[in-house]
């Protein structure tokens, strides 16, 4: 359902919400709280939080983690009734890797998942298979880490960071009930209502909190995505090198990648006007998956028939360029977005997930700062309010022009003119592509983990 407040629902009417007093931890406003109160008398009750996460996802929980371990407590409110074990993998260099060595998580997840040693670019023209490059990391860029780690793994593992209780599951969101100076008010499906000085939307690439802000829906781009996650439990699990296997085709690339001995993930893009109906059989999907890809390589044939029907499926690829401007801030009052919620960007780049993480450093450190100011004297809401805008401050200059060139890069790679095709598999991937130069992004360090200094004292 989407968010239904409009400007002129601002002015909070009900209860009286100022006469509870904000602490830096989280804690209930009067007597009956939303966990203790009857079903008569729960949508009566109001709960107050100093900060509030809408959505259980990597910005979310990471936003968490990075919050808590600068000392600040937050609440993660996630609509499904356990963390969401759907999706495949995400694939991670070295920036990502940065922020979960600050946040506490990389070892435990380097454990788990293979390092990338290099990239394999091939050419699928009929049944033959042309190698058109290949690449070492450690050749092309040095101190590159490059890894594909499965989904479920990482918000587990942020998870686990987490108190008993931080995250509050079947908390689907209602609405926006209103916002005033004491923050903002959000109503659940279940009745319950919570008051938080800060609210951060992350609730992911549909997000009703950015359409709540008035941004614009996310753009399809023209072509769609299926993912799978091959299993091979049995035996000496898979047989495949440590690199990344790129194949190229006209209008159509896959590609597959190890995720660990035992798992691979491989992917497909196809171009198509929209993106048609949904497709719920999982059978089904898979069905589609191999009949795009007839002829290819055996091995990107072998990966997708080792795949379980329950570890596919088909999205479509979307993003939004926040043009500086006419986009929306990334705050709103109390409310502020990050990851997916505000800047969804295609694979291209394998920069999603890395830029959530990277959001959740620096909105975190901004946060805790001005929770510090206001343990210190300040208003209840204006440092909130201004750590918000130095977060959109920051991270606008980096995310924009990626999401701009993930989606440059997509319409180039998705190109089904012959001529064209032809030209990239004889001339720019076989003598022009330099690694180095196109992975400069992800020499990016957003910084340290470390508490802000706060702002000093009118």
């Amino acid at each position: 359902m989407a968010l239904a407040t409009t400007t002129a629902s601002f002015s909070v009417s009900s209860p009286p919400f100022s006469s509870c007093l904000y602490h830096r931890r989280r804690r209930s406003c009067d007597v009956v709280t939303a966990a203790s109160a009857s079903p008569a008398r729960r949508s009566e009750a109001v709960q107050r939080e100093d900060i509030v996460i809408v959505g259980a996802g990597v910005a979310g929980l990471a936003t968490a983690v990075s919050l808590r371990r600068l000392g600040v407590g937050a609440t993660v409110l996630e609509q499904g009734t356990s963390l969401r074990a759907g999706g495949t993998s995400l694939t991670l260099f070295k920036n990502g890797w940065r922020v979960l060595d600050a946040i506490g998580v990389a070892d435990e997840l380097r454990s788990e998942h293979l390092r990338i040693q290099g990239i394999k670019m091939r050419s699928a023209a009929g049944a033959t298979t042309d190698v058109l490059r290949e690449f070492t990391f450690e050749e092309e860029a040095p101190g590159q880490e490059v890894r594909a780690v499965e989904r479920r793994a990482l918000l587990e593992a942020l998870a686990s960071r987490l108190p008993p209780g931080a995250i509050s599951f079947s908390s689907k969101l209602r609405s926006i009930a209103g916002q005033g100076p004491d923050g903002t008010v959000l109503e659940l499906e279940d009745g319950r209502r919570i008051l938080s000085k800060v609210v951060v939307g992350c609730d992911g690439v549909n997000s009703p909190i950015a359409r709540w802000m008035r941004f614009s829906e996310p753009r399809y781009v023209g072509h769609m995505a299926f993912r799978g996650l091959a299993r091979y439990d049995g035996g000496g699990g898979h047989p495949f090198e440590p690199k990344v296997n790129y194949i190229y085709g006209r209008g159509l690339r896959a590609g597959f990648v190890p995720v660990s001995p035992t798992k691979v993930y491989w992917f497909i893009c196809f171009n198509r006007p929209t993106p048609g109906p949904k497709i719920t059989d999982p059978a089904a999907l898979k069905r589609e998956a191999l009949e795009l890809v007839r002829g290819w390589p055996a091995d990107l044939l072998t990966v997708m028939g080792d795949t379980p029907d329950d570890a596919v499926i088909r999205t479509p690829l979307v993003d939004r360029w926040l043009w500086p401007g006419l986009a929306p801030p990334a705050s709103r009052g109390g409310v502020v977005l990050a990851g997916d919620a505000w800047h969804p960007m295609t694979p291209n780049l394998g920069q999603g997930a890395c830029c959530a993480l990277e959001d959740a450093v620096v909105l975190a450190r901004s946060l805790a700062a001005a929770a510090a100011g206001s343990d210190s004297g300040l208003g209840s809401a204006e440092p909130y309010a201004e750590a918000m805008r130095a977060y959109e401050r920051e991270r606008w200059p980096r995310v924009f022009p990626l999401t701009a060139r993930a989606g440059l890069v997509g319409a180039l790679v998705q190109w089904e003119n012959p001529a064209v095709c032809a030209a990239r598999d004889g001339v720019v991937i076989p003598r022009l592509v330099r690694l180095g130069p196109f992975l400069e992004h992800t020499n990016f360090d957003c910084g340290p983990l470390e508490p802000a200094a706060p702002p000093p004292s009118p």
